[in-house]
């Protein structure tokens, strides 16, 4: 059972550490860490919460720009850096003497994904470590592979974080990739409540397979801080509950893909309160199956929609450009949230789709005279117009 622990920000408390920032330098390994409770000295050993691997620190810096300070000890308060320690970003080091994690930053999803492939067979040892040392690095970054296609996916915050991973496999770990086409990261959800009755059933030959549920799907509240819920609301023995996890095994897994475009189902509550059982077809297989179709079904009359990211982006740009950047802001469907004025320059505050932001800082160039700048983060995710859920779902279908 976790529970929530003040520390005493004293340098005679237990040692409590956050690994907040890695690098690579000349030396291995470099790992930044805010030490919150206790003393760590050179030659102590602690232990990664995380993976429960005791280490011993070989050496304690303090850096001061480029520079690094040898020191014997640190304590409470103070940030150093630590030399071949094996962790992630976010991983809590203590004595082994509490077993406590600090507070995690909150990590959103990707919104956006590119395909990458490194031009060069030769570079493939080195791309993978490249790829493990960023994943190490930044939670934002992801790595996966398409089963279909072999390709290897990386996925980030936007269009140029990821440019950013690229350049500096290019440039620090001499890689050269193909890089794809950018992929925004779609959701789907729905919009009404619907029901299901499924009956999967399968006979070919000795025992078969036999598995009915009923119950309902419908959204979560729009202030809902989980993304799916489930609830088993069975009065009786009408499913045996050794299948109750099966049912939940499968809905779960026809969550994470709807039937518009694959994309995963947030927002979505699902109650299972009846189904039927034969004594000798039913099994775990026909009820996991049984609760695919019964999403699926209902899912379908439940006015499923497409969600897609929605980036919050803040334009900086001489006043004069004002009206030029926030015409071109609106005609990419964005949201004009603020406009002030800070000395000489315009920042106009806006929400827009990230399907329109490509390509953005090249446009926002020309139309300022290489004077404009933006920053842009995640908001929220928003449905889709109808004409463009059309687009989607028909270049989805052509796919499959």
């Amino acid at each position: 059972q976790e529970k929530a622990l003040t520390l005493p920000c004293s340098p005679s408390g237990p040692f409590v550490g956050l690994a907040f920032k890695l690098e690579e330098g000349k030396y291995g390994q470099l790992t930044y860490m805010r030490i919150y409770s206790g003393t760590v000295s050179k030659g102590d050993f602690i232990t990664n919460g995380t993976s429960s691997k005791r280490t011993r620190v070989p050496r304690l810096v303090r850096i001061h720009s480029d520079e690094l300070e040898d020191i014997v000890s640190a304590s409470a308060g103070d940030i150093v850096a630590l030399f071949g320690i094996e962790c992630a970003s976010g991983d809590t080091f203590t004595d082994g003497s509490v077993n406590v994690a600090m507070t995690s930053i909150r990590v959103p999803d990707p919104v956006m994904s590119v395909s990458l492939t490194p031009k060069s067979t030769d570079q493939l040892p080195n791309f993978q470590r490249a790829l493990q040392r960023f994943q190490r690095e930044d939670p934002t970054f992801t790595v996966s592979n398409n089963a279909e296609t072999g390709e290897t996916i990386i996925s980030g915050m936007g269009e140029l974080h990821l440019d950013i991973y690229v350049e500096r496999m290019r440039r620090e770990y001499k890689v050269d990739c193909e890089v794809g086409r950018p992929k925004v990261n779609y959701r789907e959800t729905i919009q009404a409540r619907a029901e299901f009755l499924y009956l999967h059933k399968k006979q070919s030959g000795g025992s078969g397979q036999f598995g009915k549920v009923g119950g309902y799907i419908e959204p979560l509240p729009e202030d809902s801080t989980t993304r799916y819920e489930y609830d088993n609301e069975i009065v009786g023995n009408a499913i045996p509950p050794e299948f109750y996890p099966a049912c939940e095994k499968g809905f779960k897994e026809a969550a994470n893909a709807g039937s518009l475009i694959g994309a995963p189902v947030e927002g979505v509550r699902v109650v299972l309160n009846d189904g039927a059982a034969h004594a000798v077809d039913s099994n775990e297989m026909a009820f996991r199956l049984a609760a695919i179709g019964g999403f699926r079904q209902a899912y379908a009359n439940a006015r499923p929609t497409i969600l897609e990211p929605v980036m919050k982006v803040e334009v900086t740009v001489p006043v004069e450009f004002q009206g030029n950047v926030m015409g071109d802001l609106n005609r990419r469907k964005g949201m004009i949230m603020d406009s002030r004025q800070e000395a000489e320059d315009a920042v106009i505050e806006a929400t827009v789709p990230l399907n329109s932001m490509f390509g953005y800082s090249t446009v926002l160039r020309s139309n300022t005279q290489g004077k404009g700048e933006f920053a842009m983060e995640y908001s929220h995710h928003a449905p889709v117009t109808k004409e463009q859920q059309e687009q989607l779902t028909s270049a989805a279908g052509a796919k499959a």
